[in-house]
């Protein structure tokens, strides 16, 4: 059978083929490879997200040294109170922060790049094979307004170092970060179901035709 395009008894043009005879094809070509490929320049950004954490895991280890010295430092006056609160608090930030760093890191070279290996996988996290872009933001969101609520409780248990107007902007902006949560969980959810309810597609990637009716 002749195929659509081609007369009876000529060879059917490759994709390649016709690259090479028509030039504007040809450009687009390499415009879209130009395109795709582009997608590896984000492992710049990547490396220095892991630069980046190696040098904050540094900071964290002398803020841990900065706390065990204020744990075995001794007890001095009658009325001093000792609070180990405040620079837990900031450990637990430090956490989070890092934890974020990562998440972004491996899921957006997932999502974005390409797969990992199934060697580096072994060692992988769970829920790496289940974030897609829109999860991410939602979890990226949720991670920001944990940073947030403990930056939050560190205002309060120091409430005479801020003013009122830094303390009520400080809740605004905390709300802030909840409702944009809230919004981007409400939108990803809207497209997960968006996707349930569209029709399977074939091999070629069209939708199948409608069904007669009886």
């Amino acid at each position: 059978m002749a195929t659509r395009g081609a007369s009876p008894g000529e060879t059917p043009k490759t994709p390649a083929k016709r690259a090479a005879i028509d030039p504007l094809l040809r450009l687009q070509t390499a415009i879209e490879r130009i395109i795709l490929y582009s997608r590896y320049i984000l492992i710049v950004f990547y490396m220095g997200l892991a630069v980046a954490l190696g040098a904050y895991a540094i900071s964290f280890v002398f803020e841990v040294m900065h706390v065990a010295e204020l744990a075995l430092k001794p007890f001095e006056g009658k009325g001093e109170t000792y609070n180990m609160v405040m620079p837990i608090l900031e450990l637990i930030d430090g956490a989070l922060v890092s934890g974020l760093i990562v998440m972004v890191m491996l899921s957006s070279y997932e999502n974005f790049v390409g797969r990992f290996g199934d060697e580096a996988l072994d060692d992988s996290p769970e829920w790496l094979r289940r974030l897609d872009p829109g999860s991410l933001k939602v979890k990226v969101a949720t991670a920001l307004l944990t940073i947030s609520a403990v930056k939050l409780l560190q205002v309060f248990m120091d409430r005479e170092k801020y003013s009122d107007s830094d303390i009520y902007w400080k809740i605004v902006i905390h709300g802030m970060f909840i409702a944009s949560a809230l919004a981007l969980a409400f939108l990803d959810r809207i497209t997960a179901q968006g996707h349930k309810a569209l029709p399977p597609r074939d091999d070629t990637g069209a939708n199948p035709p409608p069904k007669p009716e009886a």
